[in-house]
Parts: structure tokens; sequence; C-alpha cells
């Protein structure tokens, strides 16, 4: 098993606008920074949501058309192809407080506003590399 090491870069704050797809916005931001590899937390709200769930070497997607709160949204920055790639979990919440989770994909439409906060690994860039066994893209370690 490899593992590598980078320092703590920079810290970037960074907001998404109502009606912004969330994954694209993190990418966005992401490129704007010019971070290759590092990782972020983000908090806001949705208008609606699209969740995924890996199963059998594909991810099965859940659409919640209705307003949530994310009540927590993490992940990774690093490239795909030399192309930059956002992978990251959210948790989201409903009004009565019924939760859900998954992968993140593309059709989460921000509500109000979201908070990103960015941080980037300095001296590293993870490349993903796609892993046949699984079908997904996958840090070399």
């Amino acid at each position: 098993m490899r593992i590598y090491e980078s320092r703590v870069g920079r810290m970037i704050f960074a907001r998404l606008s109502e009606d912004e797809d969330l994954l694209e916005g993190i990418t966005l931001r992401a490129k704007q920074a010019q971070i290759a590899t590092g990782f972020f937390s983000l908090i806001g709200a949705l208008k609606k949501a699209r969740l995924g769930f890996y199963h059998k070497q594909e991810y099965r997607a859940t659409e919640i058309s209705e307003p949530t709160e994310i009540a927590s949204c993490v992940g990774n920055i690093s490239l795909k192809e030399e192309e930059l790639t956002v992978h990251a979990h959210i948790s989201i919440s409903k009004l009565e407080g019924e939760t859900f989770g998954g992968h993140l994909l593309s059709g989460c439409v921000v509500s109000a506003n979201a908070e990103l906060v960015m941080v980037e690994a300095t001296d590293l860039r993870l490349q993903r590399i796609l892993d046949e066994e699984t079908n997904l893209h996958l840090w070399p370690i």
C-alpha cells in the first residue's frame, strides 16, 4: 500500500449562488483557484437533490425534488486523465428531519446559498486511474 504526503497550502472560501449546480460549482471554484489536489467541506441548502449509491459497478441515482438542508458535504479534488475532478459525499435533511446521503451527483440545485471551504495540497498531484474491477477511477494507492 502506498501513502502520499503533502503540505497544506491555501484555504479558499467561496460561495455558490442560487440555481447553480452544486457539483459544477465546486468544480468551477477549484479550477478558478487552480487546486489540482485537495479537499473541501460545504454547507448550505438545495432546491432539489440528486444522490448516488454505488452498486454493481454503477451509481444508482435518487432524486429529491423539494428543499433540503445540506447537513454535510465533504470531498476531495484530484485529477482524472489530467482533468480536475471532484469526488464528494453529501448528507441532506428535509424539513421534518428525514435524512438522506450518498455520492454527490450533478443535478443538485443550490437554493439560497452554499458555503465552500477548500484546502489545497501544495506539492501533490493525485491522478485517478480506471480500476477495471470496480469500474471506478481510483487513486493509485
